[in-house]
């Protein structure tokens, strides 16, 4: 059997409301292979970003198991959530969420200084990945003075940085024309059926979903479609 990189079991997220209970996930288990690509529907709402932030070890649950590797993370403290994080997962928003005073390298670099790689071999892997997304006239180049789609291929080159086996990314085209948006989902394609990594995408975009090996429905904080 294919290995389960990641797995959720009973998964609830419950917040106090006007000391009311508010569920934004209700029993929410899900399997993803390794190496697959997944993605994440549902109207807004639904609790498709929850999940994908639980996924990627950014919340835990109220009550249910998280598995990512095989090790329960669920329970850990918000030191050892950061280390799963920093070393097994990349991310990729919306916003884009670069760094407007670091350059380019800087911004894909910035990862590696918190795994304490040391500088010659952070400015080594940051102009490899920049290279490798067609970004290398932009190395010193800051956000502001680049499109939409050059600053999410930093981005992807930034969650790329410490070589994790897990890519989650919330509406990555959202901010982009179609054109452009095409561009990013063959660059998230590639690493997925190139590079193995796993993939895991919100989306409302029906287009950028049949991409995917998989697509999950989530409607009122519970999968209704698989």
């Amino acid at each position: 059997m294919e290995e389960d990189i990641i797995r959720l079991e009973d998964i609830w997220k419950t917040y106090k409301l006007a000391g009311e209970d508010l569920s934004i996930l209700k029993g929410i288990t899900l399997r993803i292979k390794k190496g697959s690509f997944i993605a994440l529907m549902g109207p807004s709402g639904s609790g498709k970003s929850t999940l994908l932030h639980i996924v990627g070890a950014l919340d835990t649950p109220t009550r249910g198991k998280v598995y990512i590797g095989g090790e329960d993370v669920s329970r850990f403290s918000e030191d050892k959530l950061a280390q799963v994080r920093g070393k097994r997962i990349g991310f990729v928003f919306q916003q884009f969420n670069l760094m407007h005073n670091l350059s380019a390298l800087e911004n894909v670099m910035l990862p590696m200084v918190f795994q304490r790689m040391p500088e010659a071999s952070r400015i080594e892997r940051g102009k490899l990945l920049l290279t490798s997304l067609g970004l290398e006239k932009r190395f010193y180049h800051r956000p502001n003075e680049l499109s939409g789609g050059e600053r999410q291929r930093i981005a992807i080159a930034r969650s790329l940085a410490n070589d994790p086996e897990i890519i989650v990314a919330d509406e990555p085209t959202g901010n982009l024309d179609s054109a452009t948006g095409k561009k990013i989902m063959d660059v998230l394609k590639k690493l997925n059926k190139e590079n193995k990594k796993t993939l895991v995408v919100v989306t409302h975009d029906p287009e950028i979903a049949s991409h995917a090996e998989k697509t999950v429905h989530i409607k009122d904080g519970e999968i209704v479609h698989d």
